[in-house]
């Protein structure tokens, strides 16, 4: 990797997000920008969130917050005290961005709204991180993050059919959020760096979620169909061999086998045969089955019901021999000897298997900072490398250096 500028160095950002759009801004600091986070005197009242560090609760301890704030400065400033808005103000000439999780007119009633900003520097970008944007029915609802997956639409989608609307875990709808606001910050800037034109980044939680739905709108717009938690199943009716999670001895995996982009079911017979492990599978019916075992059977099994009636016996035998293959076997055997033989199949990694992980550690991925592993880059850039270059700022470390 290059040991050269970071790619958004000489950008300073001002950071005035919260537990929604800290990520945005994280994005934005491992690419270089210097971003000022500006905390209430007490703290970001994510420094209160846990886990902790050793277990032990602390404003520089809390494992959300410095996940998602390395590489920042930090000042403290009270926005609803004029004089430290005053404050505030004074900053942003000098600052190329700003972005904020507020809620709608939040910063405008503060007198540091976008049009009171490009009074100050004409050419500012300002990101706005909410649940539902700025404008509409629904902007100023409450939106924590299990509303926005709710009302996105991915809590119906996900799971088994019998289950009732899934959480996905974590914050998925915050780092979707972030996600689109870091993207959409940086296409400003370079529309800015084109033009002199700087402009109103708005990102609803509730949008930057909808594509995770993938084609399920598209298939109501045309069919009028709802779709529906499927799980390992997928749009088909019956579970397939090979497709879907299986129990190791000592975990999960996952397979997708006989689906494009990958060995046969056939190959995956001749893994259990060399296993001794085949039982009665190499004999009919089932060897004629599993060889045809692709994507054309299964699709013609989900649209004809007698097919379908005639071959469940079968199918649901041989998924009882692959479980028991399985069952007998470490996840990494099924992995590591899978892919020598083009199986798609993968494991179902814990915490622990990532933070053990093999390819990750040949690739150094993990960063060490400040006495803390943290996640490594979602990208690798050669010539303007991504980096953490420090912790995470204690509450005010940076007032006398920004505004002292």
């Amino acid at each position: 990797m290059a040991d050269g500028p970071a790619a958004l160095d000489g950008v300073r950002v001002l950071d005035l997000t919260c537990e929604m759009g800290s990520y945005c801004t994280k994005l934005l600091a491992d690419l270089g920008a210097d971003v000022i986070k500006v905390e209430p005197p007490g703290g970001d009242p994510a420094r209160n969130i846990g886990p902790f560090v050793a277990d032990q609760p602390g404003p520089d301890a809390a494992l959300t917050f410095l996940n998602q704030n390395t590489s920042k400065r930090g000042i403290t400033l009270d926005l609803d005290d004029e004089a430290d808005r005053d404050k505030f103000r004074k900053l942003v000439p000098d600052a190329d961005i700003v972005v904020a999780d507020l809620p709608p007119g939040r910063l405008s009633a503060l007198g540091l709204g976008y049009e009171a900003l490009t009074k100050l520097r004409e050419d500012i970008i300002v990101t706005s991180i909410t649940g539902f944007g700025l404008t509409g029915p629904h902007k100023d609802y409450l939106a924590p993050d299990i509303v926005g997956v709710a009302m996105g639409g991915i809590m119906w989608l996900a799971g088994d059919l019998e289950d009732p609307p899934n959480l996905p875990f974590g914050h998925q709808g915050y780092f979707s959020a972030c996600a689109q606001a870091a993207a959409g910050t940086t296409m400003a800037l370079y529309h800015r760096d084109m033009t002199g034109e700087g402009q109103l980044v708005e990102v609803s939680m509730q949008e930057a979620l909808m594509i995770a739905q993938e084609t399920a709108m598209q298939a109501y717009d045309l069919t009028k169909a709802v779709r529906g938690r499927a799980g390992a199943r997928g749009a088909l009716p019956i579970s397939i061999p090979g497709i879907g999670p299986y129990e190791a001895n000592d975990g999960w995996i996952w397979g997708y086998v006989g689906t494009p982009g990958g060995a046969p079911w056939s190959e995956l017979l001749q893994f259990m045969v060399d296993e001794g492990m085949a039982e009665d599978l190499t004999e009919e019916p089932y060897k004629d089955v599993i060889d045809q075992l692709n994507l054309r059977f299964l699709t013609g099994l989900a649209i004809n019901a007698e097919e379908r009636e005639k071959h469940t016996p079968t199918l649901q035998h041989i998924n009882e021999v692959f479980t028991r293959f399985c069952s007998a076997k470490s996840k990494w055997d099924l992995y590591e000897n899978g892919q020598k033989r083009r199986i798609l199949i993968g494991i179902v990694s814990t915490p622990e298997d990532l933070a053990k992980n093999p390819q990750l550690e040949a690739r150094a991925w993990y960063q060490d900072v400040g006495g803390v592993r943290y996640p490594g880059p979602p990208y690798r850039l050669s010539e303007t490398p991504w980096q953490i270059e420090r912790p995470p700022p204690k509450v005010g470390e940076h007032n006398a250096e920004v505004i002292g």
